[in-house]
Protein backbone atom coordinates (compact mmCIF):
# COMPACT_ATOMS: atom_id res chain seq x y z
CA UNK A 1 0.00 0.00 0.00
CA UNK A 2 1.29 3.64 -0.78
CA UNK A 3 1.76 6.05 1.65
CA UNK A 4 -0.96 8.01 -0.37
CA UNK A 5 -3.41 5.23 -0.08
CA UNK A 6 -2.45 5.08 3.85
CA UNK A 7 -2.94 8.71 4.43
CA UNK A 8 -6.40 8.67 2.67
CA UNK A 9 -7.32 5.08 4.91
CA UNK A 10 -6.52 6.96 8.16
CA UNK A 11 -8.60 9.72 7.01
CA UNK A 12 -11.52 7.54 6.14
CA UNK A 13 -11.17 6.16 9.48
CA UNK A 14 -11.29 9.61 11.48
CA UNK A 15 -14.00 10.46 9.49
CA UNK A 16 -15.86 7.27 10.68
CA UNK A 17 -15.20 8.09 14.12
CA UNK A 18 -12.43 5.36 14.18
CA UNK A 19 -10.57 7.43 17.09
CA UNK A 20 -12.37 9.24 19.33
CA UNK A 21 -11.13 11.10 22.06
CA UNK A 22 -11.53 9.46 25.24
CA UNK A 23 -11.43 10.74 28.87
CA UNK A 24 -9.82 8.26 30.98
CA UNK A 25 -5.98 6.54 30.00
CA UNK A 26 -4.73 7.72 25.90
CA UNK A 27 -4.29 4.46 24.14
CA UNK A 28 -0.97 3.22 23.53
CA UNK A 29 -0.66 3.17 19.78
CA UNK A 30 -1.72 6.31 17.98
CA UNK A 31 -4.65 5.66 14.64
CA UNK A 32 -1.96 5.34 12.31
CA UNK A 33 0.00 2.27 14.23
CA UNK A 34 -2.82 0.90 14.84
CA UNK A 35 -4.43 0.30 11.05
CA UNK A 36 -1.00 -0.54 10.13
CA UNK A 37 -1.17 -3.28 12.69
CA UNK A 38 -4.77 -4.49 11.55
CA UNK A 39 -3.42 -4.77 7.99
CA UNK A 40 -0.29 -6.67 8.90
CA UNK A 41 -2.47 -8.72 10.34
CA UNK A 42 -4.57 -9.56 7.95
CA UNK A 43 -2.30 -9.26 4.92
CA UNK A 44 0.60 -11.46 6.79
CA UNK A 45 -1.38 -14.07 8.71
CA UNK A 46 0.86 -14.08 11.99
CA UNK A 47 -0.08 -15.15 14.73
CA UNK A 48 -0.55 -12.08 17.55
CA UNK A 49 2.06 -13.27 19.76
CA UNK A 50 4.52 -12.65 16.86
CA UNK A 51 3.02 -9.15 15.57
CA UNK A 52 2.19 -7.82 19.08
CA UNK A 53 5.97 -7.47 19.82
CA UNK A 54 6.67 -5.95 16.62
CA UNK A 55 4.29 -2.53 17.65
CA UNK A 56 5.09 -2.99 21.18
CA UNK A 57 2.17 -3.72 23.17
CA UNK A 58 1.35 -7.18 24.42
CA UNK A 59 -0.70 -9.99 22.85
CA UNK A 60 -4.06 -9.10 24.56
CA UNK A 61 -4.13 -5.35 23.76
CA UNK A 62 -3.11 -6.48 19.72
CA UNK A 63 -6.37 -8.42 20.00
CA UNK A 64 -7.97 -6.03 21.45
CA UNK A 65 -7.20 -2.99 18.27
CA UNK A 66 -7.92 -6.03 15.78
CA UNK A 67 -11.73 -6.76 17.18
CA UNK A 68 -12.44 -3.26 17.56
CA UNK A 69 -11.04 -1.39 14.41
CA UNK A 70 -10.98 -4.25 12.06
CA UNK A 71 -14.86 -3.90 11.57
CA UNK A 72 -14.12 -0.20 10.29
CA UNK A 73 -11.82 -1.56 7.27
CA UNK A 74 -14.91 -2.90 5.85
CA UNK A 75 -16.31 -1.54 2.82
CA UNK A 76 -19.97 0.27 2.66
CA UNK A 77 -22.18 -2.40 0.80
CA UNK A 78 -23.76 -0.74 -2.11
CA UNK A 79 -27.62 0.11 -2.32
CA UNK A 80 -27.66 0.34 -6.80
CA UNK A 81 -24.32 -0.08 -8.77
CA UNK A 82 -24.51 2.24 -11.93
CA UNK A 83 -26.35 1.48 -15.16
CA UNK A 84 -24.17 -1.47 -17.36
CA UNK A 85 -21.96 -2.11 -14.38
CA UNK A 86 -20.65 -5.98 -14.86
CA UNK A 87 -19.91 -7.91 -11.67
CA UNK A 88 -18.56 -11.18 -11.26
CA UNK A 89 -19.61 -13.99 -7.99
CA UNK A 90 -17.34 -16.53 -6.80
CA UNK A 91 -17.69 -18.19 -3.13
CA UNK A 92 -14.52 -19.46 -1.27
CA UNK A 93 -14.52 -21.82 2.15
CA UNK A 94 -12.99 -20.44 5.12
CA UNK A 95 -11.83 -22.67 7.56
CA UNK A 96 -13.91 -22.19 10.73
CA UNK A 97 -13.67 -23.57 14.24
CA UNK A 98 -17.03 -22.80 15.42
CA UNK A 99 -19.23 -26.20 14.16
CA UNK A 100 -22.78 -24.64 14.84
CA UNK A 101 -21.96 -22.75 11.88
CA UNK A 102 -19.41 -25.00 9.68
CA UNK A 103 -20.00 -27.88 8.01
CA UNK A 104 -17.57 -30.46 6.67
CA UNK A 105 -16.60 -29.38 3.28
CA UNK A 106 -15.04 -31.14 -0.01
CA UNK A 107 -11.72 -31.01 1.65
CA UNK A 108 -13.36 -33.14 5.12
CA UNK A 109 -12.44 -29.59 7.04
CA UNK A 110 -14.91 -27.66 8.39
CA UNK A 111 -15.74 -24.45 6.80
CA UNK A 112 -17.99 -22.01 5.37
CA UNK A 113 -18.76 -20.41 2.14
CA UNK A 114 -18.71 -16.97 1.42
CA UNK A 115 -19.80 -15.48 -1.69
CA UNK A 116 -17.99 -12.55 -3.08
CA UNK A 117 -19.17 -10.01 -5.40
CA UNK A 118 -16.50 -7.71 -7.15
CA UNK A 119 -16.77 -5.04 -9.69
CA UNK A 120 -15.52 -6.38 -12.72
CA UNK A 121 -13.70 -2.69 -13.81
CA UNK A 122 -12.84 -1.60 -10.77
CA UNK A 123 -12.03 -5.36 -8.73
CA UNK A 124 -13.75 -3.29 -5.68
CA UNK A 125 -15.58 -5.40 -3.59
CA UNK A 126 -18.86 -4.63 -4.03
CA UNK A 127 -21.21 -7.26 -1.52
CA UNK A 128 -20.11 -10.20 0.44
CA UNK A 129 -22.52 -12.70 1.89
CA UNK A 130 -23.39 -14.07 4.90
CA UNK A 131 -21.34 -17.13 5.43
CA UNK A 132 -22.91 -20.73 5.35
CA UNK A 133 -22.15 -23.68 6.06
CA UNK A 134 -19.04 -25.10 3.67
CA UNK A 135 -20.77 -28.26 2.49
CA UNK A 136 -23.22 -25.86 -0.03
CA UNK A 137 -22.79 -25.51 -3.36
CA UNK A 138 -21.94 -22.11 -4.69
CA UNK A 139 -25.05 -21.81 -6.85
CA UNK A 140 -27.42 -22.76 -3.17
CA UNK A 141 -24.90 -20.53 -1.47
CA UNK A 142 -25.75 -17.70 -3.64
CA UNK A 143 -29.22 -16.93 -2.66
CA UNK A 144 -29.08 -18.34 1.15
CA UNK A 145 -26.36 -15.95 2.01
CA UNK A 146 -28.22 -12.70 0.27
CA UNK A 147 -25.20 -11.81 -2.20
CA UNK A 148 -28.04 -12.35 -4.85
CA UNK A 149 -30.33 -10.43 -3.21
CA UNK A 150 -27.84 -7.48 -2.72
CA UNK A 151 -26.89 -7.77 -6.18
CA UNK A 152 -30.49 -7.02 -7.67
CA UNK A 153 -31.02 -7.23 -11.27
CA UNK A 154 -27.35 -6.21 -12.02
CA UNK A 155 -25.65 -8.76 -14.44
CA UNK A 156 -23.21 -11.03 -12.75
CA UNK A 157 -20.77 -13.22 -14.34
CA UNK A 158 -20.06 -16.50 -13.17
CA UNK A 159 -17.51 -19.68 -12.97
CA UNK A 160 -19.83 -23.38 -13.84
CA UNK A 161 -20.69 -23.38 -10.21
CA UNK A 162 -23.45 -21.56 -10.77
CA UNK A 163 -24.64 -22.63 -13.77
CA UNK A 164 -28.09 -23.83 -12.60
CA UNK A 165 -29.25 -20.64 -10.94
CA UNK A 166 -27.41 -17.89 -13.28
CA UNK A 167 -28.36 -19.28 -16.71
CA UNK A 168 -30.62 -16.26 -17.95
CA UNK A 169 -27.31 -13.61 -16.35
CA UNK A 170 -24.88 -15.76 -18.14
CA UNK A 171 -26.57 -15.88 -21.36
CA UNK A 172 -27.97 -12.18 -21.60
CA UNK A 173 -23.52 -11.69 -21.30
CA UNK A 174 -23.33 -13.95 -24.20
CA UNK A 175 -26.36 -12.22 -26.32
CA UNK A 176 -24.78 -8.64 -25.86
CA UNK A 177 -21.31 -10.38 -26.78
CA UNK A 178 -22.86 -11.41 -30.06
CA UNK A 179 -24.83 -8.65 -30.51
CA UNK A 180 -21.84 -6.60 -30.88
CA UNK A 181 -20.56 -8.54 -33.19
CA UNK A 182 -23.51 -8.32 -35.42
CA UNK A 183 -21.89 -7.88 -38.73
CA UNK A 184 -19.87 -11.27 -38.62
CA UNK A 185 -21.81 -14.39 -40.15
CA UNK A 186 -20.71 -18.10 -39.06
CA UNK A 187 -18.95 -19.66 -41.52
CA UNK A 188 -18.57 -23.08 -40.28
CA UNK A 189 -20.53 -25.76 -41.72
CA UNK A 190 -23.74 -26.92 -39.65
CA UNK A 191 -22.47 -30.97 -39.64
CA UNK A 192 -18.93 -29.57 -38.18
CA UNK A 193 -20.80 -27.82 -35.38
CA UNK A 194 -23.44 -30.41 -34.53
CA UNK A 195 -21.37 -33.86 -35.10
CA UNK A 196 -22.66 -36.36 -33.35
CA UNK A 197 -20.22 -38.21 -30.51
Amino acid sequence: MSPRKFARLITALRREGADPVRKDRPRGLPLEDRALLVAAYWRTNLPLRQLAPLFGISKSAADRIIRCLGPSFALQTRRRFRRGTVLIVDGTLVPTRDHEVAEQSKNYRYSTNHQVVIDADTRLVGAVGRPVPGNRNDCKAWELSGAKAAVGNTMVIADGGYRARARSSLTAAVTARSSSRHGRRNTTPPTARSRPA
